[in-house]
C-alpha cells in the first residue's frame, strides 16, 4: 500500500431491506481497488418490520426532521452496522487499528430530490463512538442541496472498476431500485431505470410465498399479462430524460390486482425487464450489460431482460467482480474519495451541476 492508499470498509442497507452488506477494500479512491473480505449479515424479520413502518412514516412527513419512532430505528440500525463492522474484522483476522475509515450509508427510508432532500437513517458519530474508527455517512445531502438528484452514487465506483474494458458496457444494479450505469466512446452516465426486486418481493410476501421469488421459480410458472404490464408502462417518469432517481415507494403494484400469484410475479418481472428496456433507449447503444444486486440471482428475470432488450447479460461475476458486495465496496471507495475532498457526485450521474464531493464525517 502507498501513502494515498487507505484500507476501508463499506456499509450498505439497501432498498431490498434484507440485511447489511459489509465490504473491506483496499484502494486510493481511482483506479486501484482490491476487494478483500465481504459478510452480508441478515436483518432479523421483526426489525425489517420496523425498518418497513419508519420508511412509511418518513414519507408522510415534509421533511427529515425528529420523530422518535424514526429515530429509534436509526439507533438500532446503527448498532447493527456496529455489529457488521465487529463481524467482517472478527472473520478476515484484521485489526481495527488498521482501517483508516468507514464508508457509512444508513438506509434510505425516503428520497424526494425533487423536493430538495433525502432522508438516510444512521447516527455517523454513534457508529464512530462504537467501533472507533472514522465515519464518513450522509453522502447524498450535498449533492441534492446542489440541485442535483442525490443518485445514484455507485457509478464512480463501477467507472473505478471498469476501467479496463473497452466495449460499450452497462453496469446494471437490481437491487429494490435499478439502477444503469453506462459507457460508450469515451462518454458515460447514469440514472434509476425504475423497480427492480421491490415490487416483485412485495408481491410475494403479500401472497405468502416468502420474502422474495427465490430463483425467479413462481413467475417462471406465471404468464405475463401484456395489458396490465402496458398499464403500469403508461407512466411519465419514463420518458423523463436522466439523469432521475426515486424513491423505492415511487411505485406500487396496484395493476396486478385480481392476478394469480404467479401471473402477478411473472408480469411484475416483465415490469422490471420493460423497465430496462425503456431505460436502454436513453443511452448510446450498448454491446453488453453487467448485472450487479440481488436481482441477478434471479434466472427469469435475467432471461427476460436479455430477451426485452436484445442486449447480451450477464452477471457482474464474468469480469471477476461480487455482484453481492460491490454496492458495498462503492461506499469504502466514496469514503476514501470524500475524506480526500474528491468528487463523489458528478453531472453525468446525479445531474448535480458541477463535480462535486460529499460526506460528512462522523
Amino acid at each position: 500500500m502507498t501513502s494515498a492508499t487507505k484500507l476501508a470498509i463499506g456499509l450498505m442497507s439497501g432498498t431490498s431491506m434484507d440485511g447489511i452488506d459489509a465490504a473491506l477494500v483496499e484502494t486510493d479512491g481511482e483506479n486501484h481497488v482490491l476487494a478483500r473480505a465481504f459478510i452480508s449479515m441478515p436483518y432479523e424479520p421483526e426489525f425489517v418490520g420496523r425498518l418497513r413502518d419508519a420508511a412509511a412514516h418518513a414519507l408522510e412527513l415534509h421533511a427529515p426532521c425528529p420523530d422518535p419512532l424514526i429515530d429509534a430505528v436509526a439507533a438500532e440500525l446503527t448498532g447493527l452496522h456496529a455489529i457488521a463492522v465487529h463481524r467482517l474484522l472478527a472473520a478476515t483476522g484484521t485489526d481495527r487499528d488498521s482501517i483508516d475509515l468507514i464508508g457509512f450509508h444508513g438506509h434510505t427510508v425516503a428520497h424526494r430530490p425533487n423536493r430538495g432532500w433525502t432522508w438516510q437513517i444512521g447516527d455517523g458519530a454513534l457508529l464512530q463512538t462504537a467501533t472507533r474508527i472514522p465515519v464518513i455517512f450522509d453522502f447524498r445531502s450535498a449533492d441534492v442541496a446542489a440541485g442535483g438528484q442525490g443518485a445514484p452514487l455507485a457509478p464512480g465506483y463501477h467507472r473505478a472498476r471498469s476501467h479496463t474494458l473497452s466495449e460499450r458496457l452497462g453496469v446494471l444494479n437490481l437491487g429494490g431500485v435499478g439502477n444503469l450505469t453506462w459507457f460508450a466512446d469515451g462518454l458515460w452516465g447514469s440514472f434509476d431505470t425504475g423497480p427492480a426486486n421491490a415490487l416483485i418481493d412485495d408481491w410475494v410476501r403479500q401472497h405468502k410465498r416468502g420474502s422474495y421469488d427465490k430463483n425467479g421459480a413462481l413467475a417462471a410458472s406465471g404468464s405475463v399479462f401484456e395489458d396490465v404490464l402496458t398499464s403500469m408502462l403508461d407512466l411519465p417518469w419514463f420518458d423523463l430524460a436522466p439523469p432521475k432517481s426515486l424513491d423505492r415507494a415511487d411505485f406500487s403494484a396496484q395493476a396486478a390486482r385480481g392476478l394469480s400469484a404467479a401471473d402477478g410475479a411473472a408480469t411484475l418481472t416483465a415490469f422490471t425487464a420493460e423497465t430496462v428496456r425503456l431505460a436502454l433507449g436513453h443511452v448510446p447503444k450498448l454491446e453488453r450489460l453487467l448485472v450487479t444486486g440481488g436481482g441477478r440471482h434471479n434466472p427469469t428475470l435475467m432471461a427476460m431482460i436479455a430477451a426485452r432488450t436484445g442486449v447480451p447479460t450477464a452477471p457482474v461475476e464474468a469480469e471477476g467482480w461480487n455482484g453481492d458486495a460491490l454496492e458495498a465496496e462503492a461506499f469504502a471507495w466514496l469514503a476514501v474519495r470524500s475524506a480526500a475532498g474528491k468528487p463523489i457526485s458528478w453531472p453525468e450521474t446525479t445531474g448535480v451541476p458541477m463535480a462535486m464531493t460529499g460526506g460528512r464525517k462522523g
